[in-house]
């Protein structure tokens, strides 16, 4: 009889398919992860650039109400403004108030632009004033 010449049987047999899966798993949830942050980025940049256009708009809301009030003389309580090129997907208000002391007229100018509707995630506002006097 010739002696048995294959290797003893190991208890540990397996092992290499169960460290695979662990590091595949591992390394999908590291994926996802990076998947979300990079979607929160995108989204936080866009709201950003949404944000300024924001500003924007209520900044030429408040130019336009000024101009009216002095060069024009005429202070309309609430005035919607259609803007046009990039900014008008934003509805803009401008609003007027005047006061006379003595022989000056003070105005006082608010202009909201917003965009999107209330409630959802992609809503932007913003809102400026300003004074003057004629």
């Amino acid at each position: 009889m010739c002696p048995d010449t294959r290797p003893p049987v190991r208890a540990q047999r397996g092992f290499a398919l169960v460290t695979a899966i662990f590091l595949l798993v591992v390394l999908a949830v590291l994926g996802a992860a990076m998947l979300t942050f990079s979607s929160a980025q995108h989204v936080g940049s866009a709201m950003d650039v949404q944000g300024a256009r924001a500003y924007q708009a209520a900044r030429a809301g408040i130019e336009w109400g000024a101009y009216q009030a002095l060069r024009n003389s005429s202070c309309a309580a609430s005035t919607n403004v259609a803007l046009a090129g990039n900014l008008a997907g934003f509805s803009l208000v401008v609003e007027c108030d005047d006061t006379t002391y003595d022989a000056l007229t003070a105005y006082q100018i608010t202009a909201t632009a917003s965009a999107g509707s209330t409630g959802e995630i992609s809503r932007v506002e913003r809102q400026l004033q300003a004074r003057t006097v004629k």
